[in-house]
């Protein structure tokens, strides 16, 4: 998993890229990545997206 504190651009190989939730598309060296953070049963989850356009379809 990609540390989601990096520099964006950071070299990412493609293997340890998030996919988005959305379209399943790996996210890589992405400025339109988005990260939707929440904290289920005292766990962190997330979830990535590609795009401002793909979270909202996925919230759709």
């Amino acid at each position: 998993m990609v540390d989601p504190t990096s520099e964006l651009g950071e070299d990412v190989d493609e293997a340890d890229a998030p996919e988005c939730a959305a379209c399943g598309e790996k996210i890589i060296q992405s400025p339109t990545h988005r990260v939707v953070t929440w904290v289920e049963d005292g766990r962190v989850a997330s979830r990535h997206f590609c795009s401002p356009e793909c979270k909202a379809e996925y919230d759709g």
